[in-house]
């Protein structure tokens, strides 16, 4: 899966070289928002939501893979809506380009599950299931290019984002892919 993705920045500078053509990739982070796939073996907020619907619906453990101490960049899908947009008119370079909040925006799993938990108004129990990894525990993007070219985007904050994806699962949760 990396490997395709790096090979299409490749293909890109290919086609740049022999034929003048002007691609280029966008590179997001972990993405999340409504709409999603909520699919359990999926990306971590998904995923995440999915669980929490589930433990409430059925009164069940919530349970975390790892100690919850993993960090990340998430980037929800609205947001990230709006830098495509910007980069379809704007971005005139065949060099990539991230998509991702400012490092000092990393969160871990454990926040993110809190976070997920408040928007769903959880009262059961919660356990983190530490002879499970975590997974690589930091995974940082550098966004400097994407903040030369916007340095006053302003990220959904991340509570906010959450709440309103756990309220559009909630009401699409027939209809929502899993």
């Amino acid at each position: 899966y990396g490997c395709a993705k790096r090979m299409v920045d490749v293909l890109n500078k290919a086609y740049h070289e022999d034929h003048g053509c002007m691609f280029t990739s966008v590179i997001p982070c972990s993405i999340f928002g409504p709409h999603d796939n909520f699919d359990l073996e999926g990306r971590a907020i998904p995923g995440l939501i999915r669980k929490a619907y589930e433990a409430k619906k059925d009164g069940t453990t919530f349970e975390i893979w790892g100690t919850g101490a993993a960090q990340r960049q998430f980037i929800y899908n609205l947001d990230l809506a709006k830098l495509f947009i910007w980069a379809l008119r704007e971005y005139k370079e065949k060099e990539p380009i991230i998509f991702s909040p400012d490092e000092v925006d990393e969160l871990s799993i454990k926040d993110i599950a809190k976070m997920i938990l408040e928007a769903f108004d959880f009262k059961g129990e919660v356990k983190f299931l530490t002879e499970k990894p975590d997974g690589q525990l930091k995974k940082t993007a550098n966004n400097a290019k994407m903040r030369k070219y916007l340095p006053q985007f302003q990220f959904t904050p991340t509570r906010e984002a959450v709440r309103e994806t756990v309220e559009w699962y909630v009401k699409n949760y027939d209809s929502a892919r899993k």
